[in-house]
């Protein structure tokens, strides 16, 4: 079932402007179904109804996972800190009950270029998750959520998939 949620945006004449975006309630329990949804996506088309297309997803959250085992830079994990006694006791709950909030801006480094080719960065995708799953080093802390086991991360990467992917409505059910 999809989810209205109102995007607000100042026009040229200070007007409010009012857009809903549907997004369906997606949960995806693990990595396996976060691929198996993507695959999915793929092989169906899919009606866009947020920002990103499938590439794109598949490369943000390639790149979210990358830094989880290679490392957030620094800055980023000094200005999270402070926050992350809140973010870890409201936002990480949420988020991983499928109740993420709409509209939160990511740093620059997880934005994807346009023009992504859906099926190049779906492979991509695959791969890091399978580097993930045999990742034997510590994971490095999330900046805003802190350290996790791996179990946790696994969860929180599916869930944080299915915020993304729930903004791409398959064609075909």
């Amino acid at each position: 079932m999809a989810r209205a949620d109102p995007l607000r945006d100042e026009g040229a004449a200070g007007a409010l402007l009012m857009v809903v975006v549907m997004r369906r309630e997606l949960k995806l329990a693990d990595l396996d179904a976060l691929l198996g949804e993507c695959r999915g996506l793929l092989g169906s088309g899919y009606e866009q109804t947020g920002n990103w297309s499938l590439g794109q997803m598949c490369c943000h959250l390639r790149l979210t996972m990358e830094s989880n085992m290679r490392g957030y830079p620094r800055w980023m994990t000094v200005m999270g800190w402070p926050l992350r006694p809140v973010l870890r006791r409201f936002a990480l709950p949420r988020i991983l009950d499928g109740r993420s909030i709409n509209g939160v801006k990511t740093a620059g480094m997880f934005v994807p270029a346009e023009g992504l080719d859906d099926g190049e960065e779906l492979a991509k995708l695959e791969r890091c998750v399978a580097a993930f799953r045999g990742w034997s080093e510590e994971l490095h802390a999330h900046p805003g959520f802190g350290a996790m086991s791996k179990d946790g991360f696994e969860r929180f990467h599916a869930a944080h998939g299915a915020h993304h992917l729930g903004f791409l409505v398959p064609l075909t059910e």
